[in-house]
């Protein structure tokens, strides 16, 4: 049965450049890679000043029009009186209130680069006040709302046209140190954050607070505002940076948390001698206290992330979280500044907890099969955005005595209310080394126990990322289950939410335990007599892609079909293509030409190209040529070999796609290619 829903307002036709809420064709319930892109996404949720309203953004995909656009709408925290404040065919995001509520700020596309706009609260008068050369990324109002901080780019070290200025159309980079690249992009130019003085209208005397240093605040590649704070007073704004350059930043994490004097430009490194990343920072409402986030060694960059604070009148630091086996995501402080709230992943979920500063205690508010992404502060109520493997993001009230939730926006209603979802069921199973593991099983929707299914083992990337309740747009595992196939998603060795030593043990031990692990999962899974043991597959992307290329050398015929997604191929090319060396220092134990470094050895030893006279199961590899972390020709190189061992093979690569497949199209391609493959094979 197909089931055709009715735009209400937006329209979809490929002749209106402005995409709006999606109506696709829903085919016997099921999810689908055209249901999938048309979710609307929620993201960029602001409670207001008095915490009675809530600002957020919404993103929509238009697959014909192969583009997407985002608008910002408005509600009380109660859910009610939603309000679509932009309905354009630009990008409008980044909004925060000012004013006391009365002004929305926001960036906008609209002039071509992203610009500061401004609006009142109903959506009306707006205005561009920044016309900054490339645009900006995102802002942060002081706290009197007379200065604007911003974040743009500037150019980093001189480009090739400055030394050959006669050869102004070329397009050759000249390189003479390491750490030239970020994951998709080559490093010419560096992210600093800027301070001008604002009313609400243009801005004026803009300053470049890192003027003349080479250096990113934020960092490269995914750092934004959350890096940077004002304090309560607006003389000073703290940020985040690694203050280094060329092979010193390619080799170490050890970032720090700067203060800069507004009035006599100043500048005070305040966690100097803490050797990881220490980041986010934020002050605390009565200005008496810092929060930042904190890793403890240098060149790790999946360490615990610590929750520290700073007495601003003392310089005392303390760390919060030293008790607390977990990581702490996205802190705020509360208003009256007695109280923290956080989410962190515990047992594949994550929940929303509180740490009260007076006794230092950390309380989990949330329960239940979820994750919690971001939580704030609003009155009498948090409002949260949360998400599952069966549900996108939506905003959530949740009462922060008991943890009791009420969803607020209903953004993909409209869809979800005619999809039907498979059940997600948690599983402890037995490893060889006799721990208890996690394993998420996904089930098919009108799963039929009398049947036998094709299963597919599911491999995380990362390779430090929780197999959590997450929901993605490319690996959604209730498209896969769609199609009628079983997924089996361990929580293998070296992911979080089980402890540190479960978490650490993966760094020096590629194709050791956590394989094992995945053995243990899809053997232990296999047993049920619903599973047709001769229909399995292994699917995986970046460290995914490594386990799914190590898996076709060692699996001992379980699976009868492989897909890798960017996945490393060679470990001894790896070593020397990646522009971030902290990484395979620290996880593949060093380099390949140390022989004497048994960590290190251990690991090429284990590398997947090694194995390839023992392939011989078809296999389908895809990978994007703008990545630049694993280069695509992990990818080819992978494909080549399987074919040149007659093996079955198929490559999908995109000329213009990274380590993610972002374009609507370019994803509905790879969901197509993806179920093709494992119907081909399993079916």
């Amino acid at each position: 049965m197909a089931m055709a829903l009715t735009a209400v307002s937006c329209s979809n036709s490929s002749d209106s450049p402005h995409i709006g809420r999606q109506y696709p064709e829903i085919k016997d319930n099921r999810m689908s890679p055209e249901v999938l892109w048309a979710m609307g996404r929620v993201g960029g949720v602001q409670v207001s000043p008095d915490g009675k309203r809530v600002l957020y953004s919404v993103s929509y995909y238009s697959v014909e029009q192969d583009k997407s656009n985002s608008d910002l709408f408005m509600m009380n925290a109660d859910g009610t009186g939603k309000y679509q404040l932009t309905d354009t065919e630009f990008r409008e995001t980044a909004a925060k209130w000012f004013k006391g509520g009365e002004k929305i700020a926001y960036l906008s596309s609209k002039s071509g680069s992203m610009q500061l706009w401004v609006m009142d609260a109903d959506g009306t008068d707006k205005e561009r006040v920044t016309d900054v050369e490339g645009g900006i990324s995102d802002f942060a109002i002081s706290p009197d709302e007379t200065k604007l901080l911003y974040i743009a780019d500037v150019k980093y070290g001189k480009r090739t046209v400055d030394l050959h200025p006669d050869l102004p159309k070329t397009s050759g980079i000249i390189v003479d140190d390491l750490m030239y690249k970020h994951w998709d992009e080559w490093k010419q130019s560096v992210p600093h954050p800027f301070v001008a003085e604002f009313s609400g209208k243009k801005i004026k005397n803009a300053k470049d607070i890192l003027e003349g240093e080479p250096y990113e605040s934020p960092m490269k590649p995914f750092g934004g505002i959350e890096q940077l704070a004002w304090s309560p007073d607006g003389k000073t704004i703290a940020y985040t940076s690694r203050k280094k350059e060329g092979m010193a930043y390619a080799v170490s994490t050890n970032s720090d948390i700067y203060f800069y004097d507004l009035k006599t430009g100043k500048i005070e490194n305040k966690t100097e001698g803490m050797m990881g990343y220490d980041q986010n920072p934020a002050f605390s409402p009565d200005g008496k206290w810092l929060m930042w986030q904190s890793m403890e060694r240098d060149g790790y960059e999946a360490d615990k992330n610590r929750l520290f604070v700073m007495n601003l009148g003392t310089g005392e630091k303390t760390d919060l979280s030293a008790s607390f086996d977990q990581n702490v995501e996205a802190p705020v402080w509360t208003k009256d500044s007695k109280s923290i709230y956080f989410v962190s992943v515990w047992h594949a979920k994550t929940q929303i907890y509180r740490l009260d500063m007076a006794d230092g205690k950390i309380t989990q508010i949330t329960k239940g099969q979820h994750d919690f992404e971001s939580v704030q502060p609003a009155a009498n109520t948090l409002v949260a955005v949360r998400h599952s493997m069966s549900k996108p993001n939506e905003i959530y009230a949740v009462n922060h005595r008991n943890g009791a939730t009420r969803e607020l926006s209903f953004e993909n209603k409209h869809i979800l209310s005619h999809v039907e979802m498979g059940r997600v069921e948690e599983r402890w199973v037995t490893t060889t080394d006799n721990k208890q593991m996690l394993v998420w099983v996904i089930y098919p929707p009108k799963f039929d126990p009398n049947k036998k299914y094709p299963t597919l083992l599911y491999c995380q990337g990362g390779p430090q990322s929780a197999v959590s309740q997450f929901w993605s747009y490319r690996w959604n595992m209730q498209t896969f289950a769609a199609s009628d196939y079983i997924i089996v998603a361990p929580n293998r060795r070296g992911l979080p939410g089980f402890g540190q030593e479960w978490l650490e043990q993966i760094s020096g031990d590629y194709g050791g335990q956590n394989m094992k692990d995945y053995l243990s999962a899809i053997d232990a899974v296999a047993q049920e007599p619903f599973v047709d043991k001769d229909r399995l597959g292994a699917v995986g992307a970046s460290y995914g892609g490594f386990s799914v290329f190590w898996l076709a050398g060692h699996h001992e015929k379980r699976f009868k079909t492989f897909i890798a997604h960017d996945g490393m191929f060679n470990l001894e090319q790896q070593y020397l293509e990646t522009e971030e060396m902290w990484f395979v220092n620290w996880d593949l134990g060093g380099a390949y030409w140390e022989k004497d470094n048994e960590i290190a050895q251990r690991s090429y030893a284990n590398s997947p190209h090694l194995f390839v006279d023992k392939w011989d199961t078809p296999i389908m590899v895809i990978h994007g040529e703008k990545d630049y972390r694993i280069l695509a020709s992990q990818g080819m190189a992978a494909f080549n070999a399987a074919k040149l061992r007659g093996i079955p093979a198929k490559l999908l690569i995109y000329p213009d796609e990274n380590h993610w497949v972002l374009k609507p199209q370019n994803g509905v391609l790879w969901q197509r290619t993806f179920v093709g493959w494992l119907d081909q094979w399993l079916k």
